[in-house]
């Protein structure tokens, strides 16, 4: 019994293929995020601000933690792309096998760092009072999720290494559909199922219950008999401290990456923060009912982020599907096949996400009045939202070559740029064009279009120099 490889076909229809059902998944993620933020903007101010001024902070730390763990899954996917194409099933499954037990065992140390470090961090990002203790309610429940948030992606970068990209959508289906319902729940309380209203915590409890249910989904799809027996991925003498070690090199500059990509976020996030305290277009003029502050450009940042992260998530598989095809390329030993797969999906990208740019620019309004019912947060977030939905095609090519150059196995360049970026560009750009010069709200978000213009230029550079060809693993 054997599986053929993806990268046969027209380049666009294979990329397509994987893409589309990764898309939906990650999509489907996101769109949680986003209930999230409308339901929150249900609730009574300040409640209302505190809590969507809290999420993009407490997701930050979530992603320092459980995504900088998650990493596991650009090694896990690298060499199981590689293997699959050649046709080493046995190995693939080595491969799963050793990235699920080392993020199962490291995903408890991570949790309980991120309970020792949170305070610290949350009160260095947020300043304003009510939205801290609102992050802290949150993640109290979220970092329980940081063990099954990481072992669930080294199983999606198992079955994405091997083309079945729809196994992660399935999963993501039932598990945030189950999200949905409990956070409804648990937000606003149900008297006759005997709940009480939890508001932001209860988002957390939501978040942490299902992201176990759908690692649980992963692991029976791993258990039926196609997979079982040709990869025989839970055999215990498949562990190998040498081939950990392995997955584990080619994941760690990814995860410092990423602990770059939240820290500049996260510093980022600080940044606007800074304006509702010091600003005066922030908490001062703006009063909900009975003379209580509001956290304007916390709340803005994070319904930009929020909704422009629904494009950013769909970027990111596209990418995703283009590092598959890539490792299995390369896998074949067909590196002008694997350049020809990255380009075409940054063409496709282009055509999609431009268009998809321009809707959120043009219906900026319309989607700003949707998730949040603050007038003056709509105001702030306004310019912002329209200025980046016109820079997505930029992000997209970004995205789209990052992954490309993971599945190729060159992490340790994108890590040295994502350092680069956000440290020497992102953050002091951002403080020099929103305080020091006191552009504001806008001022910040437009270091955010500097960065994702170097970036795409510079993974543009890299991809085309080739150099990542030679890469063996």
């Amino acid at each position: 019994m054997g599986e053929n490889v993806v990268t046969s076909g027209p380049p666009h229809r294979a990329i397509l293929k994987l893409a589309l059902p990764t898309v939906g998944a990650m999509l489907t993620q996101s769109v949680v995020n986003e209930i999230d933020i409308v339901f929150f903007a249900r609730l009574p101010c300040p409640e209302s601000s505190n809590a969507q001024a809290a999420l993009l902070p407490s997701l930050i730390v979530l992603w320092l933690f459980g995504g900088s763990l998650s990493a596991i899954s650009v090694g896990t996917q690298a060499f199981v792309g590689r293997r699959f194409a050649e046709k080493n099933h046995e190995d693939a499954g080595a491969v799963l096998f050793n990235a699920a037990l080392f993020a199962l065992v490291a995903g408890v140390v991570f949790s309980a760092i991120g309970y020792l470090a949170t305070p610290a961090i949350l009160g260095a990002i947020i300043k304003v009072e009510g939205a801290r203790t609102a992050a802290d309610e949150y993640l109290k429940w979220r970092l329980l999720g940081v063990t099954s948030m990481a072992t669930t992606f080294a199983f999606k970068a198992f079955f994405d290494g091997i083309g079945k990209t729809h196994i992660h959508l399935v999963s993501a289906v039932v598990m945030n559909a189950l999200n949905i319902v409990l956070c409804f729940l648990l937000i606003f309380g149900n008297e006759a199922l005997g709940i009480s209203k939890m508001g932001i915590a209860g988002a957390g409890i939501a978040g942490f219950v299902s992201t176990y249910v759908g690692l649980a989904i992963m692991v029976g799809y791993a258990l039926l008999p196609q997979y079982r027996k040709l990869y025989a991925p839970f055999r215990v003498r498949n562990l190998d401290r040498g081939l950990t070690w392995s997955i584990l090199k080619l994941s760690i500059p990814s995860s410092v990456a990423t602990i770059a990509v939240m820290t500049g976020f996260a510093l980022f996030a600080m940044i606007a923060g800074k304006l509702d305290e010091v600003h005066p277009m922030g908490v001062v003029s703006a009063m909900c009912p009975g003379g209580k502050a509001e956290p304007v450009n916390g709340a803005a940042t994070t319904v930009i982020v929020g909704v422009l992260k629904l494009t950013f998530t769909a970027c990111l598989a596209f990418g995703t599907s283009t590092a598959t095809l890539v490792a299995q390329s390369l896998g074949e030993r067909n590196s002008d096949k694997a350049e020809t797969f990255g380009w075409t999906s940054v063409r496709l990208g282009l055509l999609i996400f431009g268009v998809v740019g321009l809707c959120e620019a043009v219906f900026a309004p319309q989607i700003l009045a949707f998730v949040s019912q603050s007038e003056v947060v709509r105001e702030v977030a306004l310019g912002p939202m329209r200025v980046m939905g016109i820079c997505t095609p930029v992000i997209a090519i970004g995205m789209i070559l990052t992954q490309a150059l993971f599945g190729a196995g060159n992490t340790r360049f994108v890590m040295i740029v994502e350092l680069l970026l956000h440290f020497l560009c992102l953050v002091p750009l951002a403080w020099l064009l929103g305080i020091t010069l006191d552009f504001g709200l806008m001022g910040i978000w437009a270091a955010g279009v500097v960065y994702a213009v170097l970036l795409a230029g510079v993974m543009v550079f890299k991809f085309r120099s080739g150099d990542w060809k030679k890469i063996a693993l």
